[in-house]
């Protein structure tokens, strides 16, 4: 794969120079004599701020395309580019803009249906296609560099190829390789040149890092074009590059979150959510902006083994609820500038209104999704819900797993594998997801299921279900018998979020809550006899879990008898579409159910 024009940009980008003190910068004092000789000249010092940004995940405007209204949570928080560049120009009238840099830490093309329709719907791969709002947005924006997220692979590597070309400011991944010269297929930095009264420049460094786990997220994609290796050992050896090209500070905007966990097991030797092992392990680093988790981290502070200095690591949550603001001051000594302090704030999007000059610019592109979203593709015969989802066997959850069941048992038909029985795993994505009853939209299926996750068919045991089961219901917190129920505690035990509890059709079986995590499953049985172990099962699961997503046992590493390139999502449009009805009673049923010493909780 040939290297684009940005790879190894060693240019820097001037970031103009003023004759006139400006915010954030501090000229030296003129030497005065004294009547005891000369006083020592004061040391030259300048500051400057580079703010970031992560996760934006498709989102221009405060507005949510799958229940196609201004966007709202507990929390009160917005989220969108539109507000995002009013607080950016806001720092910039108070900095300087000349005294600012801008950078974003990945998972920009994904997300809303904004995204999803300008990679699927009018795509900007077409010849003469548009150009990606997300581009738009972020060139007049002004950003200066930004991250690969692991979601940018998520519509093939010619769409994010386009959208590279599209931006004005390079995309970066250093430990983004072809697979084949194990060359960086992307920029692995980009090099700035701060400009300050007193004349001497200061040189920023931004180096991108993302996720490892694309190798096997995005394997359909990725494979065979693009490894990822770890992100300690390639900022190992780019740091030091770095700072032997005279770089004054370096910044890493990592696609990797804090913690130090990975979600896929052994699938990779390569931890997932890096970015303070690369502080602890990699000396040289000065700051890191932190991606991926979808955490807010104002300020986290981490020492260095080697040479002790701390590295200040912030994370300001996800799609434009927040802005980071590392702030530097630098002084000038022994000929180099050294950086003297640096520390980290987030700003709230929600404080501010939408930039009028994004929402001019960006306002026919929304309307064109608005009215995508709430095309009606057929009727439902009543209302279902996921607000009770994460702990009752829901009709609405039933219409994903029935879908897919019936879309693999399809595909196998008149195979070798067409007489085994076909399950389904699915997971409550949202617990605001509603198909209404009556007219049934684009943006209720979308809202069902948010991701562009694809579906594929693997070959398990019973032996090896109930194992999978066992994992899932680690999801529970531990209730004992006769202990109250109350909802708001009962699920997200250790931090497991929705997302990475799955709900198997099928089968029938209870989750025991007041038992140990892994002693949960009883009663499990398929058409009404308790389940072989030796039995063989078809399970139609998702891209993200058979490829180790969540690390549930045996799928990733089970037989894949077939696999799709569709999303999900327009599989279950299609479906209805297909029906015109969609009716709860014919395909709703409950399979499972929690309990305590055998007595059902709800």
């Amino acid at each position: 794969m040939p290297l684009n024009r940005r790879t190894f940009l060693e240019g820097s980008v001037a970031v103009g120079a003023g004759a006139a003190l400006t915010a954030g910068a501090v000229a030296p004092a003129e030497a005065h004599g004294t009547g005891h000789g000369h006083r020592p000249k004061p040391a030259e010092r300048y500051s400057f701020t580079v703010m970031g940004t992560t996760d934006l995940h498709g989102n221009v405007f405060n507005w949510d395309y799958f229940t196609d209204k201004e966007f709202d949570d507990k929390a009160h928080n917005d989220v969108g580019l539109a507000k995002i560049s009013t607080l950016v120009d806001r720092v910039r009238a108070e900095k300087g803009r000349r005294n600012t840099l801008l950078i974003d830490a990945g998972d920009t093309i994904q997300g809303t249906q904004l995204s999803y329709y300008y990679a699927k719907v009018d795509p900007i791969t077409a010849r003469r296609g548009p150009v990606h709002p997300m581009a738009q947005a972020m060139n007049v924006i002004g950003y200066d560099a930004a991250a690969l997220g692991n979601h940018e692979f998520n519509y093939g590597i010619p769409v994010l190829r386009k959208f590279e070309e599209q931006c004005d400011f390079p995309l970066l991944g250093a430990n983004a390789l072809d697979a084949k010269t194990l060359r960086p297929a992307f920029a692995p930095y980009s090099m700035h040149r701060l400009r300050t009264p007193c004349g001497r420049g200061v040189k920023v460094a931004v180096l991108g890092l993302t996720n490892p786990g694309i190798a096997i997220w995005d394997k359909a994609n990725v494979g065979g074009k693009m490894v990822f290796p770890g992100l300690e050992e390639q900022a190992a050896k780019w740091v030091p590059k770095l700072r032997s090209m005279g770089a004054d500070v370096v910044v890493v905007s990592a696609h990797s979150g804090s913690s130090g966990t990975s979600s896929y097991g052994d699938q990779l030797p390569y931890v997932e959510n890096a970015a303070g092992l690369v502080a602890e392990q990699v000396p040289g680093i000065d700051a890191i902006l932190v991606g991926h988790a979808h955490s807010e981290i104002p300020e986290y502070r981490v020492a260095n083994k080697e040479t002790g200095r701390e590295v200040v690591l912030s994370e300001p949550l996800k799609w434009g609820q927040r802005l980071t603001l590392f702030d530097f001051d630098l002084v000038w000594e022994k000929g180099r500038w050294s950086v003297e302090r640096v520390g980290a704030r987030v700003l709230n999007s929600n404080t501010v209104e939408e930039d009028p000059k994004i929402v001019r610019l960006l306002s026919d592109e929304h309307r064109k999704v608005v009215a995508y979203v709430n095309q009606v593709i057929g009727t439902s015969t009543s209302a279902m819900t996921t607000a009770d989802a994460p702990w009752k066997d829901e009709p609405i959850i039933d219409l994903i797993n029935v879908v897919q069941a019936e879309t693999v048992r399809a595909a196998l038909a008149g195979g070798a594998y067409a007489g085994l029985p076909v399950l389904s795993q699915a997971s409550c994505f949202s617990r605001t997801a509603r198909i209404p009853a009556g007219q049934v939209t684009i943006k209720d299926a979308a809202g069902l299921y948010p991701f562009e996750n694809t579906l594929e068919a693997r070959l398990l045991t019973g032996a090896q279900l109930k194992d999978y089961l066992e994992f899932s219901a680690r999801y529970y917190v531990r209730t004992p018998a006769g202990a109250p129920v109350d909802t708001a505690k009962l699920t997200n035990a250790d931090g497991t979020p929705d997302y990475n509890y799955d709900a198997v059709s099928g089968l029938t079986y209870e989750i025991d809550i007041a038992q140990p995590a892994g002693s949960r499953i009883v009663n499990l049985s398929f058409e009404g006899r308790p389940l072989d172990p030796a039995a063989e099962f078809v399970l139609a699961v998702n891209n993200y879990r058979a490829s180790g997503g969540g690390a549930f046992p045996h799928v990733a590493n089970a037989q894949q008898l077939w696999a799709n390139s569709d999303e999900i999502r327009n599989t279950i449009i299609q479906w209805v579409r297909a029906r015109g009805t969609v009716d709860p009673g014919q395909f709703a049923s409950v399979d499972w159910r929690l309990t305590r010493d055998g007595v059902p909780v709800f």
